[in-house]
């Protein structure tokens, strides 16, 4: 039976044509509204020059980035939502697995002011992926996670977990896709253990809900 891990990875090749059409429309309001914003103004708000996008997708932040004069890499497990962002215009963008990231098999750069990771730590077990991150930073630098609220996310059932997103909300036909809940004290646990220390939290909350949109957590190398 395959792991959860690999049937995360399968369902973004799968459904990656699907996404560049959803995250270029705009159809996700949240995003739209509330999320997109959030996290361009958490990165700007620490003035980097270089930033690595990890999990850039079809790269809508790599290109937000660059036209604020700001130096972006991205990198990706599917081909097709890197060559997207290759196509829109991303140079500098790279196929790699969480694996050979982990492993330093694919050389994306190093000596990065900022590392940011947009709703794309989906595995269970992220810390050595973190460590990985740490060593491409300067010693100043930051890495910033948004990622869903994990309360809200949860809906009542708020322990570490693997869930499925099933996408019903979407149009047309998309592979459901396994990702791992986890509690804000293992977020923080999980950072920790990677050398990082949690400078500041964020809740991103549209004014007319009363329900935080996602969790935005500023880490800083130890």
């Amino acid at each position: 039976m395959p792991s959860p891990e690999s049937t995360l990875l399968q369902s973004w090749h799968t459904n990656a044509d699907a996404w560049i059409e959803v995250i270029r429309s705009g159809a996700i309001e949240s995003r739209r509204q509330v999320t997109d914003q959030a996290i361009l103004l958490a990165i700007m708000g620490r003035q980097p020059e270089r930033v690595l996008d990890l999990g850039c997708g079809e790269g809508w932040l790599l290109r937000a980035l660059a036209d604020r004069g700001i130096e972006a890499t991205g990198v990706d497990g599917d081909a097709t939502l890197v060559e997207a962002a290759r196509a829109a215009g991303s140079a500098n963008v790279h196929v790699a697995s969480y694996e050979a990231l982990v492993d330093a098999q694919v050389d994306i750069g190093r000596d990065y002011d900022l590392i940011c990771a947009n709703f794309s730590l989906l595995h269970q077990d992220i810390i050595p992926l973190l460590a990985a991150m740490h060593a491409l930073l300067v010693p100043s630098g930051t890495l910033i996670i948004q990622t869903l609220h994990p309360w809200a996310a949860a809906a009542g059932d708020y322990q570490d977990g693997w869930r499925e997103e099933s996408f019903a909300g979407f149009k047309g036909h998309w592979q459901p896709m396994p990702w791992y809940l986890r509690t804000l004290s293992s977020w923080l646990n999980a950072l920790d253990m990677a050398g990082f220390r949690l400078a500041g939290l964020q809740e991103p909350q549209h004014p007319q809900s009363p329900t935080p949109q996602s969790l935005i957590m500023v880490a800083e190398r130890r």
